[in-house]
């Protein structure tokens, strides 16, 4: 389990991240999104033990993020991950190997079937001489060597191709259904919506909302309802030989009924659309940190 409380991060008299709580049980899939410079990477680098807290505390599995036992079962993917170029795919995962103190067989077995489900064939190669997207792919596999309970995935899918992104994605997926822990950050937001099971954003270094999808949906999102006539009425357009009126309720779905009605014809068919999660975010960036609500947490 992943428990934040409070985290605070000053760079001088800037507040990068103000105040941030939240907590991820554990096979949970915990989104973090919210514009750029939003304080999301500096979370997640606190979490990892990468950046000491200004105030506040993140624990993982009980262990303080800044400890050596807790660093032993998390695997951290930063956004940007340079690897060492003169070595290759298979000496670069073992020399991570080593440092966890991965048995060597164990390993062996572990790299090799990882970077074969990240189609990566080029294991003997220069990580110098490969492409944004193989190395992308050695760095995932490094955040697995160790095995860890917890992982924190800040954009794992920057510079993969479509194939090995929606890999990716099931993989993760997978990874949550097998119980570890999973913080995840991406800038897709279609991604976003597609693996985590809640999601917190953040605007100016605040978490201003907070919960399932669901809920902030229905907390920030809106309800549109698409209504098919057989006969034009007020607003529709032409659509598949009928015609189409959007409105925002069930009072003006009636509405509709009855003018189609009044004309000779009928509604032959009514479709519910809800917000994307994209729609959500804008109308919560938009707002700022006013109103800051956290949905569906008992007040936490």
């Amino acid at each position: 389990m992943i428990d934040v409380r409070d985290l605070r991060k000053e760079y001088g008299d800037f507040v990068a991240v103000e105040g941030s709580t939240f907590s991820v049980d554990r096979g949970e899939v915990f989104g973090v999104i919210g514009p750029n410079g939003a304080g999301k990477t500096t979370t997640l680098k606190m979490l990892a033990g990468l950046l000491e807290p200004t105030d506040g505390t993140a624990e993982i599995a009980g262990l303080d993020a800044e400890t050596t036992e807790m660093r032993q079962q998390l695997g951290f993917l930063p956004e940007e991950s340079p690897l060492y170029e003169e070595m290759t795919p298979i000496s670069y995962l073992q020399f991570f190997a080593d440092l966890y103190d991965v048995p060597g067989d164990v390993a062996e077995k572990r790299m090799h079937e990882t970077l074969d489900e990240l189609q990566l064939k080029h294991k003997q190669r220069k990580l110098g001489d490969m492409s944004k997207g193989m190395k992308r792919k050695v760095a995932i596999a490094r955040s697995l060597i160790n095995d860890p309970d917890m992982l924190v995935y800040d954009e794992p899918a920057s510079g993969l191709d479509p194939l090995t992104t929606n890999y990716v994605i099931e993989f993760t997926e997978q990874l949550a259904k097998e119980g570890k822990t999973i913080v995840f950050s991406a800038h897709n937001l279609f991604h976003v919506e597609s693996i985590c099971d809640r999601v917190a954003i953040m605007n100016e270094g605040e978490i201003v909302a907070r919960g399932d999808l669901d809920e902030l949906q229905a907390e920030y999102g809106e309800t549109r309802y698409h209504v098919y006539t057989t006969v034009e009425v007020p607003d529709a357009v032409r659509e598949n030989g009928n015609f189409r009126t959007q409105v925002g309720s069930m009072d003006a779905v009636e509405e509709t009924r009855s003018a189609a009605e009044s004309a000779g014809g009928q509604v032959v068919d009514i479709r519910t659309e809800e917000s994307s999660l994209e729609e959500v975010f804008l109308n919560v960036a938009e707002a700022g940190t006013r109103g800051t609500r956290y949905v569906g947490e008992d007040g936490e």
